[in-house]
């Protein structure tokens, strides 16, 4: 049976939509009959074991401490990492390395690769230099910037294939010299035994948190700068005044928390405004019950044009209507007016007039939630997804076989 080692930079047990993919990933490949197994650098901090079970999948984890100053204590991550899979690897043989962003799992991989002589895979689910830029804790064109984009299109070039999540990224690699046919496209995707059953609404969940009789906005996830959701809060006030009895429910929690919760109780829509908090990820179908349309106002950006949320997948797998802001990674997922609605990026007015027009005319309610559920099990269900996969990897481990084969003659 063929192993394959996932290096990530946290896993399961922690919940993030980075380890919600990486289990849609491995339960996807077990049961095509791989096997499996995931190890973590030192950015997982959560306590627990150094072989740790979660949700039926095996996770390793990398133990030490690296001290220092900026690009020595990286460096001294990768070696950790790199250290711990070639551990690992004397007793549990992979046959292939499946390293994830950020870049340092990706140079972990590669040089715990050349030391075991296996092929190396490379995803990328987003260029961390441009998230850093739109969590506020760096800046486009800055020495950290570029030394991250840097050690990115260092890993590309190393490893025997890359794979990334969405055409933007691919074209961006592209763009930096690296040839289209050692990108493999593998979206974002939604395991539709887990969504897509959609349950039904709670009345009194939604008597406890007020929501009313009339139609209800959501928003479940985290609350980082780039989603936009000051704009979300921003429309309320204009889309009240055309749909008054509107509710904006916002499930999740995150660095702009403190900052969206201090608006909303300044705005004259407060009172229709509700913030439940973080819920358990086994809780969550019982607030998208209650929604009606989910929004996604993410800011225009470089990360935004690029990357492909997963949110507004599980969302159409849930039967719900989307109104996301027309950027280039919701327009790769929504097809406006078909599969959901798009609207101007950074701007509060358009967002109210698209979510009013929604709301106000439900005659191609249940077209639109049958075209985005569809959407979603033709083009995003994972267990469809995975094979593109298996392709990159036989053509990596044939090869690697032919180069043993040579070798040794």
């Amino acid at each position: 049976m063929t192993r394959i080692l996932h290096v990530l930079d946290h896993s399961l047990p922690l919940h993030s939509g980075y380890t919600f993919r990486t289990r849609a990933i491995l339960k996807a490949q077990e049961a095509m009959g791989l096997e499996v197994r995931g190890i973590t650098g030192l950015r997982h901090v959560a306590e627990g074991p150094d072989r740790e079970d979660a949700e039926g999948l095996v996770f390793h984890r990398t133990r030490g401490v690296a001290n220092g100053p900026p690009a020595y204590r990286e460096w001294r991550e990768v070696a950790l990492l790199a250290d711990a899979i070639c551990a690992l690897a004397a007793d549990w043989r992979p046959d292939l390395l499946h390293a994830h962003s950020p870049a340092l799992c990706g140079k972990a991989a590669l040089v715990a690769g050349r030391r075991l002589g296996i092929p190396v895979v490379y995803e990328i689910r987003a260029f961390w230099e441009d998230a850093a830029v739109s969590n506020g804790t760096s800046s486009e064109g800055s020495v950290k910037y570029r030394l991250t984009r840097a050690l990115e299109s260092h890993v590309v070039a190393g490893a025997d294939a890359v794979v990334t999540i969405c055409h933007g990224l691919k074209n961006d690699l592209v763009g930096r010299g690296t040839a289209a046919d050692k990108i493999t496209i593998s979206p974002n995707g939604v395991d539709l035994a887990l969504f897509g059953k959609a349950v039904a609404p709670d009345p009194g969940l939604a008597t406890q948190l007020g929501l009313g009789g009339g139609p209800v906005i959501g928003f479940i996830g985290s609350f980082y700068d780039y989603e936009g959701l000051d704009d979300l809060i921003a429309a309320m006030p204009a889309l009240l005044a055309r749909i008054p009895d509107a509710r904006l429910l916002m499930v999740g929690g995150g660095p702009m928390e403190a900052a969206l919760k201090a608006q909303a109780a300044a705005s004259p829509a407060a009172s229709a405004i509700r913030f439940v908090g973080r819920v358990p990820h086994a809780e969550v179908e019982r607030y998208y019950a209650l929604v009606d349309v989910m929004a996604y106002p993410r800011k225009k950006s470089r990360l935004t044009d690029l990357v492909t949320p997963l949110k507004p997948l599980e969302a159409m797998a849930e039967g719900k209507l989307v109104a996301a802001s027309d950027v280039g990674g919701h327009r790769e997922l929504i097809t406006d007016g078909v599969t959901g609605t798009l609207f101007a990026p950074d701007n509060p007015h358009a967002c109210a007039l698209a979510l009013a027009a929604l709301l106000a005319d439900r005659s191609g309610w249940d077209a639109r939630r049958a075209a985005g559920r569809n959407h979603v099990a033709a083009s995003h269900d994972w267990a469809r997804n995975i094979y593109r996969y298996q392709d990159v990897y036989q053509t990596l481990l044939t090869r690697n076989v032919d180069r043993r084969t040579r070798a040794a003659a």
